[in-house]
């Protein structure tokens, strides 16, 4: 504007004489600038880039005001919008990102849907989805035939709309890290529920009102949906397995394959006569155990999500927004009103309903309110149906754009201030339950020796780290001191640079380190007390030779040395392709210092990867683990089976299979759950179940804490380590005498 300002200036002045551009050609510059900038938008450039700026711009500014972003860009798709200064108006591309954003709000709340949590609560899902469809119904199809006097059809179709919901709100509670509660896995599955319902009530409606309803249509109708949930919950399972453990290292692949899973789903959904949004939904709950939260293609699929795709659909939704219909008369005025009013009164009711039927919290309550009270693209999708097919008249149209307006200004407020209060209350509760200076201490050692599995165990630093955790995770790597040394230090520095920018992918925080130290063991024990490391991650021990079994090198020397929770791992296939974790428990482990520790940390790994847990122990252990569980709270899917000795849970070879991770559950000697049958035991497990994925962890032990300091010289330490090596000769030499006989 401010070029076409000076443009006109110099064309009318006199002086345009002392300028070599002739008159006509800024004149055509002139017409050529007007054109572009006539309104609406039609260059695809400049409509993208002025979406670009209000996705960029209208968060930052309501935030000052306290007003949630999702407000802030659904005014914006208004200020924007045909209705008000007409910048862009609805076309094919618009309306390509705005269906983008709305199927990818449903994929992701099927993806961060805590599947263990959903099963739980799958009977609460049912009766919240049937009050919050009957509920609203109800009271809509009342108010709209006996006080709007609409025919019986439009009544129908009308409470239909109240019925059905968007999770417009949905992307707060992810943010604010409340996705897996109790109170939006209900709202999700009732809202899945709802809208099938709906829908289903939408094509019956229109076909019976044009008198086309019959046997043909139940039996395509039932069909289609047979067909479409057998290649959703049998076919795609299988096929999405098949391409992350084939394709493993093609991680760019990985996200082009999602979405290419996600709009397949959607599509088919259509053609099942169903909503694109259910296949979206189905294709979350698919994909769900194989992305963990805290993979890295999990941070892509949310990141971009929330960059470009949602923010544009609740852009559109704010451009069907038209204010003037306020200033068409009180009948429209009335409508709107009594609409708005209705929608609110009904999804309240069955959100106050839900709460006092399970005794939820109030601001659990209020989560399920905020949740399913906005009305979106299934609403419009309703009503403009009937609008096409004459049902309904202009009044409910401009009516429901009202509606949609309204509700999701009130989600959004009420989702920000509920899913606030459920986070802190979170937050405070697992600081009295574990300790906050615990808490606060949680710091994971990774040392590493090559790249060849650092992605797995990269993985699984994250999947069992503390969620608020701040610490970066130490990434470290012993170099031998030797005439190398200064040589091997630069190389190792250059794969820790590697592994560092590797890390950021997924926005995790890594520390590396490079130190030179006489031998591993005595490095890693060394750097794990300079850092005061909560946990220890490494890959599977390397088999020992002779000399190194009679010294005791390698992972006997690291456990022995170090006090701390540390974890072996070996994985023969990406972690997301796991089903159960199968933890075998030594007698007594309960009474271990870091019991609880491992037990919290196996629960978050099995919830992360949608996986069951079923624990090998005796009947005290297998009591103390309930114990934990019930006092921390935790959602995994747990079972038991009762075992006494040892050497019975070796023996177990039968009952692996291929989907399973092996925990062994050890123990440093000396400790109360410490016997001879854990010598050996990473030699012993290899052996005996190679082909599956398996995990040795040692819990915490106390440290040896001296009554007087005079009596620190007296350690019997170095007298224990040279009878165990001394036992450990005569058992190499009984062993060779063995073999050679």
């Amino acid at each position: 504007m401010v070029i076409l300002y000076w443009l006109r200036r110099i064309t009318s002045s006199s002086k345009l004489s002392y300028i070599c551009i002739p008159k006509s050609t800024i004149l055509t510059m002139i017409e050529a600038i007007q054109h572009e900038f006539q309104r609406p938008f039609g260059n695809p450039v400049l409509v993208f880039s002025i979406i670009l700026l209000v996705i960029l711009l209208s968060p930052i500014v309501l935030k000052k005001l306290r007003i949630p972003g999702i407000i802030g860009l659904i005014i914006s798709g208004v200020v924007i919008g045909p209705h008000a200064l007409n910048l862009i108006e609805k076309n094919s591309a618009v309306d390509l990102f705005s269906t983008i954003g709305l199927l990818y709000i449903m994929f992701i709340a099927g993806l961060e849907l805590d599947l263990n949590e959903f099963r739980k609560n799958r009977n609460k899902s049912l009766v919240f989805g049937t009050l919050t469809f009957i509920l609203p119904l109800f009271i809509g199809f009342l108010v709209c035939f006996y006080l709007l006097e609409f025919d019986i059809w439009a009544s129908l179709l009308t409470a239909s709309m109240f019925s059905t919901h968007t999770l417009v709100a949905y992307p707060i509670v992810s943010k604010l890290g409340v996705a897996k509660n109790r109170a939006v896995a209900i709202t999700v599955g009732g809202t899945i529920l709802t809208d099938t319902a709906v829908l289903l009530m939408l094509a019956v409606i229109m076909n019976s009102s044009e008198g086309t309803i019959g046997p043909a249509f139940w039996v395509s109708l039932l069909l289609s949906l047979l067909v479409f949930t057998v290649v959703m919950f049998y076919v795609i399972p299988k096929l999405s397995s098949w391409f992350f453990s084939k394709l493993e290292s093609e991680r760019h692949s990985h996200y082009i394959f999602v979405l290419l899973i996600v709009f397949v789903a959607a599509f088919m959904a259509e053609l099942a006569g169903v909503e694109p949004i259910i296949g979206a939904f189905v294709s979350g709950l698919v994909l769900n155990r194989l992305i963990p939260h805290t993979s890295v293609l999990m941070n892509r699929i949310e990141f971009i999500g929330n960059s470009l795709f949602i923010p544009f659909f609740l852009i559109s939704v704010g451009m069907l927004v038209d204010l003037s219909v306020l200033v068409k008369g009180p009948m429209a005025l009335i409508i709107a009103g009594t609409l708005t009013a209705v929608a609110l009164l009904g999804k309240w009711m069955a959100a106050i309903a839900t709460r006092m039927i399970y005794r939820f919290t109030r601001d659990e309550g209020n989560l399920i309110f905020g949740l399913s009270s906005s009305h979106a693209a299934a609403t419009l999708a309703v009503i403009l149906v009937g609008y096409k097919a004459g049902l309904l008249d202009e009044n409910i149209l401009n009516g429901t754009i009202i509606l949609i307006l309204v509700t999701c200004v009130v989600a959004s407020f009420v989702t920000e201030k509920s899913g606030k209060a459920i986070a802190l209350s979170n937050e405070s509760g697992l600081l009295a339950q574990i300790g906050e200076h615990q808490h606060q201490k949680e710091q994971i050692l990774m040392p590493v020796a090559n790249m060849q599995n650092f992605t797995k165990l990269l993985e699984f630093s994250m999947m069992i780290s503390a969620r608020r955790m701040n610490q970066p995770i130490m990434v470290l790597s012993v170099v031998p001191n030797n005439e190398e040394a200064e040589t091997n230090i630069l190389k190792a520095r250059n794969m820790l640079k590697t592994i560092a920018q590797e890390a950021l992918a997924s926005e995790t925080l890594v520390n590396i380190m490079a130190t030179i130290d006489h031998n591993a063991s005595s490095g890693i024990a060394r750097t794990s007390r300079e850092i005061g490391a909560s946990t220890i991650i490494m890959g599977w021990p390397q088999r020992q030779g002779i000399i190194g079994k009679l010294i005791g090198d390698g992972l006997d020397s690291i456990v022995q040395n170090t006090n701390k929770t540390t974890f072996f791992c070996h994985f023969v296939k990406p972690i997301a392709n796991h089903k159960r974790l199968l933890i075998m428990v030594p007698p007594m482990a309960e009474m271990e210092q870091g019991f609880s520790q491992w037990v919290t940390k196996m629960n978050t790994l099995a919830v992360e990867l949608s996986a069951s847990l079923l624990y090998y122990c005796a009947p005290l252990s297998q009591q103390s683990i309930n114990q934990c569980i019930d006092k921390l709270k935790l959602s995994a899917s747990v079972h038991f089976k009762s075992i006494e000795e040892w050497e019975q849970l070796i023996k177990k070879e039968s009952e692996q299979s291929a989907d399973d991770i092996l925990v062994m559950v050890s123990s440093r000697k000396g400790a109360v759950s410490y016997s001879n049958q854990l010598d050996n035991l990473a030699d012993r497990i290899e052996k005996r179940f190679s082909a599956n994925s398996r995990i040795i962890l040692f819990p915490e032990q106390h440290k040896v804490d001296y009554v007087n300091d005079r009596y620190k010289e007296l350690d019997g330490e170095p007298l224990a380590r040279g009878i165990e090596t001394v036992q450990r000769i005569g058992k190499g030499v009984s062993s060779f005498f063995r073999k050679t006989e």
